[in-house]
């Protein structure tokens, strides 16, 4: 069985919008090999419209000299959306409808991570009907003090850490899961 592992660039006031303009100074060779380590284990990926939209808009165009396009273009891709009609883009599903019913049964088909990168407002719903297996989180020392939030006027959801390591530019890498209940205060 399959499971969904959510990958986010965050910053420390946790916006994941546009990390094109804040993310890149904290690049290194340690998240570079985070990022690697993640698509290794990836058999498919699991994304909102939106980052649909800018994806699908880019990622064919890309040389195939770019790794991550040769990856991204070949990899099978499902697209949550109910008012998508038609997906372009090579070997992408549309998963519309009873989106749990059949997010659960791609998790059953799998038998690796589906990854995800981006697509805050499905991580969050997600989340929220328990379908979401690991969050990845890769905290830059930076507040960006706008855009889209991780967890914008969500109900509380309890976590769980399962690793954290400490990059060299100061960028925490944490991966959560969810957890039943809330720890106990004397924890």
């Amino acid at each position: 069985m399959g499971k969904i592992v959510s990958n986010f660039f965050i910053s420390l006031d946790g916006v994941v919008e546009s990390p094109d303009q804040w993310h890149f100074p904290y690049f290194n060779d340690e998240m570079g090999a985070a990022v690697s380590a993640g698509m290794e284990t990836a058999t498919a990926l699991l994304m909102g419209r939106k980052l649909y939209d800018e994806w699908s808009a880019y990622w064919p165009a890309q040389s195939d000299d770019e790794p991550f396009a040769t990856f991204i273009n070949n990899q099978p891709k499902y697209v949550v959306s109910n008012s998508l009609d038609k997906a372009t883009w090579n070997n992408t599903t549309i998963i519309s409808g009873d989106v749990a019913a059949k997010i659960r049964e791609l998790k059953e088909q799998s038998e690796g991570d589906i990854a995800m990168s981006g697509s805050a407002t499905l991580v969050r719903w997600l989340l929220a009907n328990g379908l979401l297996d690991e969050l990845n989180l890769l905290v830059h020392p930076i507040a960006v003090g706008h855009g889209q939030r991780l967890f914008e006027d969500t109900p509380t959801q309890p976590l769980r850490l399962i690793d954290n390591t400490v990059f060299q530019t100061g960028v925490l890498h944490s991966i959560y899961a969810p957890a039943e209940t809330p720890p106990a205060a004397n924890e």
